[in-house]
């Protein structure tokens, strides 16, 4: 399935008419395939707590040609608790450490169980700064996809790393884990002359002695172990530039000769899409360097801090890993359980660049997402099973439903307060280049929008399933109606699912929307569409996460005539009169307060029922008689209160 994702890749140009479902999924399953062996690891990290990376400086040794990688990492660090040693994640098979070196001096070491222990010759102190340089060679371990893949393009070698999530440790000692973050990062490659080396951040120099070329990358943003990487091999390289407000962000890529065209073609894509993400969501995070794409040979893409790998520049994967440099590098998930504030994050970014730039495919990528999420009755976005990479990295689950709860999110709240919110979540200082969950997107939407959304999360991410939708519906009068909605939920977590909805009232000429807040079952609504319809369409804009709707229209009848109902009672701005099966053509409705004051009076029609709104806003609180009239007639008295 691979190497067929692969092959149609590759074949062509692809436009964002490929941004649905399905392109997601095959983005899902590429990820699956290419974290299975390293999520399998029982211990992904056996580092120390009692430290915080600061900074590293890593210089590697590598030929494109030869499975193998030598040299050295530096590591500043501050100490949290007094200690007499640190541990880093490093594997035993394959790699060997040489020696360790603090301040010119020899330290000594375990290195066993893929954990490399460093002793201090003295305990050092909490709050105490210093650093190590660690020497080490061999061969990385290749297991599965791996996260030290050497191989050929057209029969040129090329050597590159992928390391998510926790694939550092078999070619680097490092700190691990979803918790440490490097403040920045220096990164020196040696290889033969005649390749190019790709990594993070602003390229500082190349020099040549002899048969080698030593490249110097510098990355001064916070950075998560698994985001540092490399690839060497005999690259075009070529840059652009993209206006990102006051600011020029080059746009740098390095990709195979024989795909040169292909990237010179396609990156202006990218381009538009890094103004829109830019001006939407907050600034581009890593503005003061680059943004750059570097061509490898695995079957999708690898979100690397300002140096995305990609095996092909297709605009939906595009959008998608560029998505990630806010949503998974700047803000990084800390747990897999809340991965999806990375992957379903990414998917709803490159959707909305769809919906931006191909507005006329929007609605069927809604509908195709909503249907690959319903086509399983059960799951929930909160990944209840971090020892599954299937389950890490489900399409339906943590990518299509992740986005499509963001959807709902955005249509709950409104556009503005939506995206505020969601701007204040990525540049939240308690969690902005750092790592965060699912709660703190939830307090910064809460904080934009005013509303509470513990209900909302606790049945869209926590809770499995979906509503199903029954919508009965009448006219009331010439230009009223009336719906009766209620919901049949696909899995037993979540019991109701409170939203609002939308209807759509329609005939052959006219159409109308409306927006009920449906909050409990067999809840009715009364509308003013103006026109008589012929037909309901339940959420027609997609929306919602919902399935098997069904919309029935009624008769409105009633044993009896002449019958008048007032309500709601008690009420704060408008009361409705509804008169049902009359025998009098016309009528009059009067209010009058307690004092037998008239405060309002309208003459009707009336054509067997009529439903009539009435507004009481500006209107004093307290009670209120209802009196309807035909000619000099009393037919009938109801009494409200309004507060």
């Amino acid at each position: 399935m691979r190497c067929i994702l692969l092959a149609l890749l590759l074949t062509s140009k692809v436009f964002a008419q490929n941004i649905d479902a399905k392109h997601i999924n095959d983005i899902a399953l590429m990820e699956q395939m290419a974290h299975e062996r390293l999520l399998n690891s029982a211990n992904a990290t056996g580092a120390s707590n009692n430290f915080d990376v600061k900074y590293y400086r890593c210089e590697w040794d590598v030929d494109p040609g030869i499975r193998y990688i030598s040299g050295s990492v530096t590591i500043y660090y501050k100490i949290i608790s007094i200690s007499n040693s640190i541990s880093l994640d490093l594997m035993n098979l394959g790699l060997v450490t040489d020696s360790v070196i603090q301040r010119s001096r020899l330290l000594p070491f375990v290195h066993s169980h893929d954990v490399l222990q460093v002793n201090f010759p003295s305990s050092a102190a909490s709050g105490a700064i210093d650093s190590i340089t660690i020497f080490y060679h061999g061969v990385p371990p290749n297991t599965g996809f791996g996260s030290f893949f050497q191989a050929t393009h057209a029969g040129i070698p090329i050597i590159w790393t992928l390391s998510e999530p926790y694939g550092s440790r078999d070619w680097w000692p490092c700190k691990n884990g979803l918790d440490d973050k490097a403040d920045s990062i220096d990164v020196y490659i040696s290889s033969p002359v005649q390749y190019q080396a790709a990594s993070n951040g602003l390229l500082q120099g190349e020099v040549i002695t002899g048969a080698k070329k030593i490249t110097h990358w510098k990355h001064r943003y916070p950075i998560a172990t698994y985001l540092i990487c490399f690839a060497v091999t005999n690259y075009s390289v070529f840059t652009n530039s993209v206006q990102l407000g006051t600011a020029s962000l080059p746009m740098v890529t390095f990709c195979y000769p024989e795909n040169l065209a292909l990237f010179q073609a396609n990156t202006p894509l990218v381009l538009n899409a890094l103004q829109l993400y830019h001006n939407t969501f907050s600034d581009y995070p890593f503005l003061k360097e680059k943004y750059g794409h570097v061509q490898f040979g695995w079957g999708g893409g690898q979100e690397h801090q300002t140096s995305t790998f990609i095996v092909t520049p297709n605009e939906g994967l595009m959008a998608h890993e560029l998505a990630h440099q806010w949503f998974g590098d700047k803000v990084t998930c800390s747990s897999w359980r809340d991965v999806w504030l990375n992957e379903g994050f990414a998917t709803f970014v490159a959707s909305y660049y769809s919906e931006q730039n191909y507005p006329a495919n929007t609605l069927n990528t809604r509908r195709n997402e909503i249907a690959a999420i319903t086509a399983i009755p059960d799951g929930s976005v909160w990944v209840d099973d971090t020892t599954n990479v299937n389950r890490i990295f489900d399409g339906r689950l943590t990518y299509n439903k992740g986005s499509h709860l963001l959807y709902m999110l955005r249509w709950k709240l409104g556009d503005s307060a939506f995206f505020k919110g969601i701007r204040k979540y990525i540049t939240d200082p308690t969690i902005s280049y750092g790592f965060a969950v699912t709660d703190d997107l939830k307090r910064n939407l809460e904080q934009s929008s005013g509303q509470n959304l513990t209900e909302f999360f606790n049945d869209w991410f926590y809770g499995q399933g979906y509503p199903a939708y029954q919508v009965k519906w009448s006219m009331v009068g010439s230009s009223f109606v009336k719906t009766i909605v209620n919901q049949v939920t696909s899995h037993s977590s979540v019991r109701f699912f409170p939203m609002p909805l939308a209807l759509q009232f329609k005939n052959a000429t006219q159409q109308k929307t409306i927006i009920v807040n449906n909050i409990v079952n067999g809840e009715s609504f009364y509308n003013n569409i103006g026109f008589v319809p012929d037909t309901v369409l339940i959420d027609p804009e997609y929306w919602l996460i919902t399935r098997n709707n069904s919309s029935h229209k009624i008769v409105d009848s009633i044993n009896g005539q002449n019958i008048v109902q007032v309500f709601p009672s008690p009420m704060h701005d408008d009361v409705y009169v509804y008169l049902r099966n009359f025998s009098w053509h016309s009528a009059k409705i009067n209010i009058l307060n307690a004092a037998g004051q008239l405060v309002y009076q309208k003459s009707i029609s009336i054509n067997g029922s009529e439903f009539v709104d009435i507004s009481m806003t500006g209107i004093a609180s307290g009670a209120y008689f209802v009196s309807i009239m035909s000619g000099n007639e009393v037919l009938v008295v109801k009494k409200i209160v309004k507060y």
